[in-house]
């Protein structure tokens, strides 16, 4: 078995050529003629580091754990690969696997490479910040605390977190003096070193995981020049996470950067497809693109995707397979599938037993001209946040009860980027296993507004409402509709779905769920 799965982050589905978008995309639609399109893939964990234990486990994980680890008791995808003979090797660019919430996912693998420069990865330190580069790029409102203007004598940078996530990027550009610095360039360059090496061998598994066309939305010039705005000012490719309160220019400049950034990463994997024409590995190798989620562009008022019900934009993802004489290649597939039914499929592809733990279907027998889909319904969320289901025809949104008890369950209690506070350990018990932690008890972390730092992944309900959309009618999801008995049907599939996944029972109460 040789794969390579390229992992792109906040890829939107209705952006690309192949699913209908209106960004050119020759190369992902180039892609979708060799492969297994896949109409109606969601997400199911959310956001970044929660879709990952998703596709290592198989399993959703959100009603459990907020944003962390790979745990102890956690099947691994790259691990069994590994058990097994099959070489696993990672490459990325993604910040968010070297901060304390992402630890042990890339130690999962046999090797890994990482790509320095992405988001907030500062490649140069300047503790005095070089304030005049900042002054020439940034819009006046990307500091919305403090102007670094007001003290350019500093020598602490005192900014919040949003500032500091933006000046470290903005040190980060000043050494990218070439397209090829870039980090998506030198992701690909790493990739094609690997299968330089390795094309000829047997039995290899690479992740090609790019962190873009996840924000900031900064692409260079020859990208960024075909998509023209009438917006005059500093660079805007970094919206917050909150509701619209741009001007029609600011927000035509932020969705140009965004196409402008995604047309890059098309480009860079027509490279990889012109790889595998040069090397003929269309029969020998399977070949994955797919994400972690969407992303809104001012979409429903909105723009990001953890604080607001998953619209499609977020949570309806594109996934394309390619398989040496595959049947599906160049077909369409309309069964309903998700992110957790990928690492079962690879297991199956290699033809390694798929662990008990694992909730995930595997998507090879569709592959393989099978009519029946695998599953019959998709249940996603945020932890503590909006949750949504779909059959792929209907989807349904639930607001969370923001008064009810949120319990997290860990061995290791970690936020993005620090551990937990002592205050919040304080009042920790340990409690039972889960079925799937393998006798292993946990710690129960009660989450409360003063000890809670899981903020913008979800507990901020106060715009979510529920919601009934007819996807066929309404694909845009502008007007709610109301259908009791398709309400009904849509939240007992869902409670089936968290029953097999051993789901705490406060999780029931608190989106006012059957619990049988």
């Amino acid at each position: 078995m040789k794969t390579v799965f390229v992992l792109f982050d906040s890829l939107n589905r209705l952006a690309l050529g192949a699913y209908g978008g209106s960004v050119p995309t020759p190369n992902y639609d180039r892609f979708a003629a060799r492969g297994a399109v896949f109409d109606r893939h969601y997400a199911g964990s959310l956001p970044c580091m929660p879709a990952r234990r998703d596709m290592h486990t198989g399993r959703l994980n959100f009603m459990h754990r907020s944003w962390g680890p790979l745990e102890p008791f956690d099947n691994s995808l790259p691990r069994e690969l590994s058990k097994a003979g099959i070489y696993s090797h990672l490459i990325t660019d993604h910040l968010h696997y070297f901060e304390d919430g992402g630890s042990g996912y890339v130690n999962a693998f046999d090797s890994w490479e990482f790509i320095r420069g992405q988001e907030y990865d500062a490649t140069d330190i300047h503790v005095r910040p070089p304030v005049a580069h900042f002054e020439e790029h940034f819009a006046a409102d990307h500091y919305p605390t403090r102007s670094l203007a007001a003290d350019k004598t500093a020598t602490r940078f005192n900014v919040d977190a949003m500032e500091f996530k933006r000046s470290r990027h903005m040190i980060s550009t000043m050494s990218m003096k070439d397209e090829r610095d870039y980090p998506l360039s030198r992701c690909f360059q790493s990739a094609f070193r690997f299968l330089d090496n390795n094309h000829t061998a047997n039995d290899w598994f690479l992740q090609l995981e790019c962190f873009d066309p996840h924000e900031p939305f900064d692409a260079p010039a020859r990208f960024r020049d075909a998509f023209p705005t009438a917006y005059v000012g500093k660079t805007r490719d970094w919206p917050h996470y909150q509701k619209v309160t741009d001007s029609d220019p600011e927000i035509a400049e932020n969705r140009s950067n965004y196409a402008a950034l995604l047309t890059m990463c098309d480009a860079y994997f027509g490279q990889l497809l012109d790889y595998f024409d040069a090397h003929d590995l269309w029969k020998d190798t399977c070949l994955i693109l797919s994400t972690d989620h969407g992303f809104l562009l001012s979409e429903h008022n909105w723009w990001g995707k953890n604080c607001m019900p998953a619209y499609e934009e977020i949570s309806h993802i594109p996934l394309i397979i390619h398989i040496p004489n595959g049947t599906a290649n160049g077909k369409h597939i309309p069964a309903l599938s998700q992110t957790t039914d990928l690492m079962p499929t690879i297991l199956e592809m290699a033809g390694i037993a798929i662990p008990p733990e694992t909730t995930g279907h595997s998507l090879l027998p569709l592959m393989q001209g099978q009519q029946d889909g695998v599953r019959d319904v998709a249940v996603f969320g945020v932890f503590g946040g909006p949750l949504g289901v779909t059959d792929g025809r209907y989807t349904y949104y639930l607001p969370a009860d923001a008064d009810s008890p949120l319990d997290m369950y860990t061995l290791m209690p970690a936020h993005l980027r620090k551990p937990f506070d002592i205050d919040e350990l304080a009042g920790a018990t340990q409690v039972q296993s889960f079925d799937f932690t393998k006798g292993v008890p946990l710690l129960k972390v009660r989450l409360t507004p003063t000890n809670s730092q899981t903020g913008a992944d979800g507990l901020d309900t106060a715009d979510a409402e529920t919601m009934l959309f007819d996807l066929d009618n309404d694909p845009g999801q502008m007007h709610p509709v109301r259908h009791e008995e398709i309400e009904q049907r849509l939240l007992a599939r869902a409670s089936r779905e968290f029953r097999r996944h051993d789901t705490p029972e406060e999780f029931y109460e608190r989106y006012n769920l059957e619990t049988a």
